[in-house]
């Protein structure tokens, strides 16, 4: 867990705020689901003030998104039973570190090229959001041994 003084100061980028829902938090990252329902999309942003590129992460915090990474990519992979799953760090519109999770299909709207702007976004239906994310936070907590 961050220390206080490190969660109270870190925000979440308001354009992510905007176009994704909350699923949890992971030790490091918080967890989001993209609000674009043409591909199961998620979001990891690691919960640390100012952290622009993974080399803003101490070493132990860049092996912990790592790992959080592929715990989140195994978890929609087989919720999913996708072709492939896509990651990027891009942050070129925004420039808070996150991770896009991106489950892909060979017969998505975009296969094979990126996701980006390859159709307009689809909203979720309400009920298929709320199932969504119970399903992924199932899947995303950590098994106790």
């Amino acid at each position: 867990m961050p220390a206080p003084s490190e969660s109270a100061a870190w925000t979440l980028d308001p354009v992510l705020e905007r176009d994704t829902v909350a699923v949890g938090d992971l030790p490091l990252c918080r967890v989001l689901l993209s609000r674009d329902a043409n591909y199961p999309w998620l979001l990891l942003v690691p919960r640390r003030p100012g952290t622009v590129e993974t080399t803003d992460l101490d070493s132990a915090e860049q092996t912990q998104l790592m790992g959080e990474i592929a715990h989140a990519s195994r978890a929609l992979k087989t919720l999913t039973g996708c072709d492939k799953i896509n990651m990027a760090a891009i942050g070129n519109v925004v420039a808070q570190l996150h991770v896009h999770v991106i489950a892909r299909f060979r017969s998505d709207a975009a296969w094979p090229k990126p996701v980006w702007n390859a159709v307009p976004p689809r909203e979720y239906e309400p009920d298929a959001l709320v199932t969504l994310i119970e399903t992924l936070r199932l899947r995303l907590t950590p098994k106790t041994r």
